[in-house]
């Protein structure tokens, strides 16, 4: 029998619904992203967001069920954020999920929206040989994952203050760039020079897999505007800008490339993957292939569809519960913070 799981996700600023087939076939994956919503405040506002979800879930659901051509009697279950994220977003979400787990006696599934990303590489390919080591990077969340089997996941190390995605906005912000940054910087990078300006990369180290960013955006602050921000924002011509943005990414790029090597070195595993928003950059991407350390695992690197926030991913996690029977119940909760035990199966 078909097994057919929907996953909703509305833990930032994308409603996104899907249905998956088998834990394998993706029949659907719709998403509404509200970029153009938080843009003027350079960051995700949770009230506005939360308003925009409660528009959306219901015309984003149904249309990925018209578009996998299902009714909603067909599903196997229904799979639903509950963790990490903003409070008010998840519980937009939650509220769908319930309603049609109720009213067509589903069973419900709480899933764990950074194991979700971990995940998506088995998503991508099922057969990716493990244990595996996983980078997820995005504007919440920066943190190494070792991969052992499928829902046994334990953190290698996460980020002190400032994620990768949240530090590519600051840059883009003090470089006059458009939000959000990965983008933005990202565009502008293709033009410039990545050794025209020498930035920190910060390992806190030579043991610690953690990440810190803070003192890289507090870098290129200070060489615009001067130690102490005392000198106003300077004009700079689009080539400054373009060589400006290069270096800065490569610097982002360059510490979890660093981060991946230190972390292979140090704990046996077959594999590499990414996930999350920052695991769309080419240039991380290009890195991965180039280094002498990761490119000898295996690489699997997710289409970038599927890095960012989507509802696939949140199915395939559902769909893996499911197989081992960890539903959730109808007063599941909504959850800001991660989970520090590290373990895919909702509590």
């Amino acid at each position: 029998m078909t097994q057919l799981i929907l996953g909703i996700e509305t833990s930032c600023d994308e409603t996104a619904a899907a249905v998956l087939e088998d834990g394998r076939h993706v029949r659907s994956s719709v998403l509404h992203s509200q970029i153009m919503l938080h843009e003027r405040w350079r960051g995700v506002v949770p009230e506005v967001a939360s308003r925009s979800h409660t528009q959306r879930i219901v015309p984003i659901v149904q249309a990925a069920l018209d578009e996998a051509k299902v009714r909603p009697s067909d599903l196997s279950g229904v799979a639903v954020t509950h963790r990490p994220g903003m409070v008010g977003c998840l519980l937009v979400g939650l509220a769908a999920a319930k309603a049609l787990a109720l009213r067509y006696d589903l069973p419900l599934l709480g899933v764990d929206h950074v194991q979700a990303h971990i995940h998506t590489a088995l998503l991508t390919r099922q057969d990716m040989p493990l244990p595996a080591l996983c980078l997820v990077a995005s504007g919440g969340h920066t943190a190494l994952w070792l991969l052992r089997a499928p829902l046994d996941a334990i953190r290698l190390g996460t980020t002190r203050d400032d994620a990768a995605g949240e530090a590519f906005d600051k840059g883009a912000a003090l470089l006059g760039l458009s939000y959000p940054g990965g983008p933005s910087i990202e565009r502008a990078a293709q033009n410039g020079n990545p050794k025209s300006l020498v930035l920190p990369r910060s390992l806190l180290g030579p043991d610690s897999l953690d990440f810190s960013f803070s003192g890289l955006k507090t870098a290129l602050l200070y060489h615009l505007r001067g130690p102490g921000v005392t000198e106003p924002p300077p004009v700079l011509p689009p080539a400054r800008v373009a060589d400006l943005a290069a270096a800065y990414q490569e610097a982002i790029v360059d510490v979890l490339i660093q981060k991946l090597s230190r972390a292979a070195e140090r704990v046996p595993v077959q594999s590499i993957c990414i996930g999350g928003g920052v695991a769309r950059n080419v240039r991380l991407r290009t890195r991965l292939q180039e280094s002498r350390t990761l490119s000898a695992l295996q690489l699997v690197l997710p289409e970038p569809s599927l890095c960012s926030d989507n509802g696939a991913m949140i199915a395939f996690l559902g769909h893996l519960q499911l197989q081992r029977g960890l539903t959730s119940p109808l007063d599941l909760e909504a959850v800001a913070t991660p989970d520090a035990g590290g373990k895919a199966a909702p509590r």
